[in-house]
């Protein structure tokens, strides 16, 4: 299937039309506890750098939910649930987005009752997608049904413990302040965060960009464009299909820049993506922004988001200095299945050291080392072909259109 290959989720704005027809018909409630409760914790599964939190709707489920930063609105991405949760009062609107394809349509309904842990909002706002572009549960390798943002984030004062795979939300009458953590104004901007960012590139260019805190993107950083240009390509760069947006794939390069700041904090030599302008930047027309910073990133720290007071917390953790690294095997694998149990290429990039073997997309992978991908999820997968430089392993695979297993030896190469 087109869309069900991409190591990077995208997932960006989204322009309803008919959005006022949500957000002012005095429906639209925050989260709120059930009784005294002032703070809540509660486990996310990490995969492929995406925070999964389970919840329900209209008293069914629970759900798997991408916890995204970077939506909006809230988004039901399973089109088997928009019978099943029985949603009377909904309308068809088209959606405006990113990507190359064409737009799509959804069904948007003012009130459904959503519960996470012991929080409800009992009249949220959102929008069902008639078809489901994303693929994110082929993409994860577990049942994905969508994705919850700003509703959250501006219900609560929320600390997101990435080391413990926990978030613990409290009610936003009073500050959190971490110990040694370092404040960081943020701008909320169409229900998104904004936090300025001091880059330079890799020709040592400096500049100061305005970036959206994106939970739902996995990579470290996207540089959509700078006084209304793309950003210059780093010298050093490869092609590669970037992710999906709400209207198709998103295509670019993946480079480095040599360093980039939050607060006190800098990081170097950080891995990059450069979208294509017409994807992206060409269809941001409300904002000025130049890209966004991913769980890649933010992952390196104990971040508290703080919508209330303009401001998240930085603290950072053990992995802050780990170095950048990019997928060195030149494989995008998807999983399938009734199990999401075996795995398969759906894309094979140029040059790289999966295509001189001459793996071609929808060649299934059986093994790896000797263990059966059965044993294995996605995650550990992906984090194995991005492991070491000159690391080989030995996989059994089962070309397109035959029976036989063979085997090959794959050599990985740090190509950026």
């Amino acid at each position: 299937m087109q869309f069900k290959n991409f190591k990077t989720l995208f997932v960006f704005s989204i322009f309803l039309l008919g959005f006022t027809f949500l957000t002012s018909t005095g429906y639209a409630q925050r989260f709120q506890f059930y009784g005294k409760r002032s703070k809540e914790t509660l486990s996310f599964k990490m995969v492929k750098n995406l925070m999964i939190i389970p919840l329900t709707i209209n008293g069914k489920g629970p759900y798997n939910f991408i916890l995204d930063t970077g939506v909006g609105l809230f988004i039901v991405s399973d089109t088997t649930l928009i019978d099943y949760l029985g949603i009377q009062n909904r309308r068809s609107i088209k959606i405006l987005g990113f990507g190359s394809g064409v737009d799509l349509s959804a069904y948007v309904t003012p009130s459904i009752e959503v519960k996470i842990g012991n929080s409800v909002a009992k009249n949220l706002p959102a929008a069902l997608l008639k078809k489901d572009i994303f693929e994110l549960s082929s993409f994860v390798g577990m049942p994905i049904h969508g994705l919850v943002g700003f509703d959250f984030f501006d219900s609560f004062t929320v600390r997101v413990n990435y080391q413990s795979s926990t978030i613990t939300y409290y009610k936003p009458e009073k500050a959190y302040i971490p110990r040694k953590g370092q404040r960081i104004p943020i701008k909320i901007e169409e229900r998104k965060p904004y936090v300025t960012s001091n880059i330079t590139l890799s020709n040592g260019e400096k500049i100061i960009t305005k970036l959206i805190l994106d939970t739902g993107a996995g990579h470290p950083i996207s540089l959509e464009t700078v006084d209304g240009i793309p950003f210059p390509l780093p010298q050093k760069n490869i092609s590669a299909n970037l992710g999906i947006g709400l209207t198709g794939q998103i295509q670019g390069f993946i480079g480095r820049i040599s360093s980039m700041k939050l607060g006190r904090y800098e990081l170097e030599n950080v891995i990059a993506a450069f979208p294509n302008y017409d994807d992206v930047a060409a269809k941001v027309t409300s904002l000025s922004r130049n890209g966004n910073i991913g769980n890649t990133i933010l992952r390196r720290f104990e971040v508290v988001f703080d919508y209330h007071r303009e401001c998240i917390y930085l603290k950072p953790v053990m992995q802050l200095k780990e170095p950048f690294e990019h997928d060195m095997s030149g494989i995008e694998i998807t999983s399938a299945g009734d199990d999401f149990n075996r795995i398969l290429i759906t894309r094979v990039e140029k040059d790289s050291p999966a295509a001189k073997l001459g793996l071609e997309t929808d060649d299934e992978i059986l093994s790896i080392n000797f263990k059966p991908v059965t044993e294995m999820s996605i995650e550990e997968i992906d984090k194995l072909f991005r492991s070491k430089n000159e690391r080989s392993f030995i996989l059994s695979v089962v070309p397109k259109g035959t029976k036989e297993v063979s085997r090959v030896i794959l050599t990985l190469e740090r190509r950026i």
